[in-house]
């Protein structure tokens, strides 16, 4: 059944990582009526889980490592291998797409980790570090597809099932599958009446897909906010896991991840990515009903770049009515700017910022556009405003 092995994973890679109880939480239990627990991977070593798998497959195959580890990744892998080894002393090869951001890249070589830029997708990097590997003989450890890391990653489940036995379900992100694969093989195996939920994009729903049509499909893109579970296809091992112990796989949009990413910062004071926000997604958008159940949450990953973080607040802010982007065409004569300015404040708006474009080439002769980001109270709110600015004659569109 695998499960010494998962055991033995435990042991292997305990001395190097950080043992992170299940917190509970007050705030999201309480009003949906059930015990909420979080496993924080966001608060491990590297910011993900990631380094579970990794260092397991390191330690697990050492004599293979005497020249070297390589993988392909853009994020909390590549950083997990780069950790890993670097505490090792192994030498690392990261191979990374050219269009990886460079807090990820600096990330990864900080823990002295030599890194190459290739090509222009995920799959490119693969080729790359797979032909690489070959050349140089060097160890491959794959980010998902492998029985080593997925075994690393069971080890969660270990440390959740070992503090707390009555556990209900548990909710997991997908992105390749190897963290659910080792969760829920580990889970069924012990409790199989414990429920295992994935959870994926829908914007990159590789798994869901496979798993519903019954073989593994390709996805043309997979673009979504939540980039550690970005992957356009599953693999045949975490295919099979996840077609015999995971019990369903619930979709969740960008604004319902993004409304996720906010709630935590908001109401837990965690800084969570977008992987690991999208369990929390299911129980706020109502797709997954956790009513008198104890359930736990996996918060993969806390890698969140900055600029994301920002676009991810508007967006969160604007799903929820507390942000609202106002275009008006005005014409451009002296008081009509101040007019409408007044006219905003005076519906109980907090006006964030204001852009004044008086030369732009689609405006008639003699208007102007301006384009307020404005503080809202909600989608009632909005409505308001837009009803009585249009009352009042403005020529409006609105984004939020």
């Amino acid at each position: 059944m695998g499960i010494g092995k998962i055991v033995e994973a435990y042991e292997r890679i305990k001395p190097y990582i950080k043992y992170l109880p299940l917190y509970y939480s007050n705030n999201f239990s309480e009003p949906y009526k059930a015990n909420i627990y979080f496993k924080m991977e966001n608060l491990q070593r590297t910011g993900s889980f990631k380094l579970r798998g990794a260092l397991n497959a390191i330690l697990k195959n050492y004599d293979k490592c005497k020249n070297g580890v390589i993988t392909a990744s853009a994020g909390n892998h590549a950083q997990g291998v780069a950790f890993g080894c670097n505490l090792l002393s192994i030498p690392a090869v990261i191979v990374m797409p050219e269009i990886t951001p460079l807090v990820k890249v600096e990330n990864t070589k900080r823990y002295g980790a030599e890194v190459i830029l290739y090509g222009k997708s995920y799959d490119d990097a693969y080729m790359k570090a797979l032909s690489i590997a070959k050349n140089r003989n060097l160890f491959f450890v794959h980010p998902f597809n492998d029985e080593d890391v997925i075994d690393g990653q069971a080890t969660i489940a270990y440390e959740i099932l070992k503090e707390k036995e009555d556990i209900d379900t548990i909710v997991i992100p997908i992105g390749g599958g190897g963290l659910i694969s080792g969760i829920s093989k580990f889970v069924k195996n012990v409790n199989s009446r414990i429920n295992i939920i994935g959870v994926q994009a829908e914007n990159a729903a590789s798994m869901y897909n496979a798993v519903k049509k019954g073989n593994i499909v390709k996805l043309t893109n997979s673009n979504t906010i939540a980039e550690g579970i970005a992957v356009k296809e599953a693999g045949d091992i975490t295919f099979e896991h996840c077609k015999k112990y995971v019990d369903d796989i619930i979709l969740v949009s960008e604004n319902e991840i993004a409304y996720a990413i906010l709630q935590y910062i908001e109401k837990s004071k965690l800084v969570v990515e977008g992987a690991g926000a999208a369990p929390l997604a299911t129980i706020l958008s109502n797709k997954l009903s956790v009513e008198g159940k104890n359930v736990v949450l996996i918060l993969s990953g806390g890698n969140i770049d900055v600029n994301l973080l920002t676009r991810v607040f508007y967006k969160g802010l604007a799903s929820t009515g507390r942000f609202l982007e106002l275009t008006v065409i005005l014409k451009d004569i002296p008081g009509s700017l101040a007019a409408v300015t007044k006219d905003v404040a005076d519906l109980g708006a907090n006006v964030l910022d204001i852009r004044h474009f008086r030369y732009d080439v689609n405006l008639p002769v003699g208007s102007t556009k301006v384009i307020f980001h404005l503080e809202t109270k909600g989608s009632s709110h909005i409505e308001e405003i837009v009803h009585t600015l249009t009352e009042k004659g403005y020529d409006i569109s609105i984004y939020g």
